[in-house]
């Protein structure tokens, strides 16, 4: 068994994902992109035993930030924004008892960086078996994510919207409403504005639905071909966004919104019809929604269910390498937000120590 870790400028990186079905979450544009928005290190920790590839990307963090204090030779690494998860060749998948392997020396080698904790959150689609792979409670199930699929027939997608949907977008088409396709480039302003006015509105403004126009612009020079902008058009004006990433045939809805003045029309669930269609007709296997806000089976979560009955199972590891700097560090956080360590410890965020309550 043959361990590397590597940097964004090391090949390999490349040469391993070409070798695994991935997502835009793993490829090294999307990973630096992230990393100039929350900073952090990327790496990937590569694991090979002949064809058998244990693949995961991640940002390394010092620790010194939790508190006001100086923490020497403590890091944690976390997934950057979205399902970067671990990716396994065929092989891998297919040999009994290597994921474990792997995921035991993916430990030490954490380890042996000195870091405390690793947060990763798991992809629904490419990750789906992992319960069956590895061993039980090695993932946290934190909820459910919707994605439509496309390899089943037009009539078949549209016989599983929900019946509330079908009337909204039979609605919106007679109002005249136009779904498309159109240049990132033309449109970003208008989009930004959009997805800013949504955020203000939902109260979302912060953490990771907090994007500006640097963003979306570095977004599409990092991504080009890869990242689709879809509009709906009312009464000459641009009423909702939505943004789609396309990489091995899993296309991601990822940010949107929709102009105050139009939300009762719900011109976004014509959007959604429309990409679904787009999508499948480009040879794509899955539309990925995502799931509610927080995992949670909210409104959001609702709306995304009416476009499909796939769901996947959204999971995360969560490990903690070095219990008593684990410890430490919440006991730090828990004095500087001076409430008791035992509050953070039972609370869900992860790593305990970097919640921001």
């Amino acid at each position: 068994m043959k361990t590397q870790v590597i940097d964004l400028s090391n090949p390999l990186w490349m040469e391993t994902l070409h070798k695994i079905r991935h997502d835009v979450y793993q490829l090294p544009e999307y990973i630096l992109l992230e990393r100039s928005r929350i900073k952090g290190i990327p790496e990937a920790i590569v694991i090979t035993d002949g064809d058998k590839i244990f693949f995961v990307p991640y940002l390394l963090s010092k620790c010194d930030d939790v508190v006001d204090e100086t923490i020497i030779e403590t890091f944690d690494i976390k997934s950057p924004y979205g399902y970067t998860g671990i990716l396994l060749s065929e092989a891998a998948v297919n040999t009994p008892g290597f994921p474990d392997l792997a995921m035991s020396e993916f430990k030490r080698i954490l380890c042996d960086k000195r870091v405390c904790s690793a947060f990763i959150r798991l992809h629904p689609i490419l990750n789906e078996n992992f319960c069956d792979i590895f061993q039980p409670n090695t993932f946290l199930v934190n909820g459910e994510t919707v994605s439509v699929d496309l390899r089943i027939s037009e009539s078949q997608i549209w016989t599983n919207t929900r019946k509330g949907h079908k009337s909204t977008i039979n609605k919106c088409k007679r109002l005249g409403m136009i779904p498309k396709m159109v240049s990132i480039e033309e449109y970003l302003d208008e989009f930004t504005a959009i997805y800013q006015e949504t955020m203000d509105r939902v109260d979302a403004t912060e953490g990771f639905y907090s994007f500006d126009f640097t963003y979306y612009y570095e977004m599409y020079k990092a991504l080009g071909e890869k990242l689709h902008l879809c509009i709906v058009e009312y009464e000459n004006e641009v009423a909702c966004v939505g943004l789609y990433t396309e990489v091995c045939g899993i296309v991601q809805s990822t940010l949107g919104g929709t102009k105050n003045k139009f939300v009762s029309l719900s011109p976004s669930t014509l959007e959604t019809d429309f990409a679904r269609y787009w999508a499948k007709e480009r040879g794509n296997e899955f539309l990925h929604l995502g799931g509610g806000v927080g995992a949670s089976k909210d409104s959001v979560y609702a709306f995304k269910a009416g476009f499909s009955q796939l769901k996947h199972n959204f999971m995360t590891l969560r490990l903690i390498l070095d219990e008593e700097k684990y410890r430490y560090l919440v006991e730090l956080r828990a004095k500087y937000l001076n409430i008791p360590p035992e509050k953070m410890m039972e609370s869900k965020f992860f790593p305990a120590y970097r919640s921001p309550h």
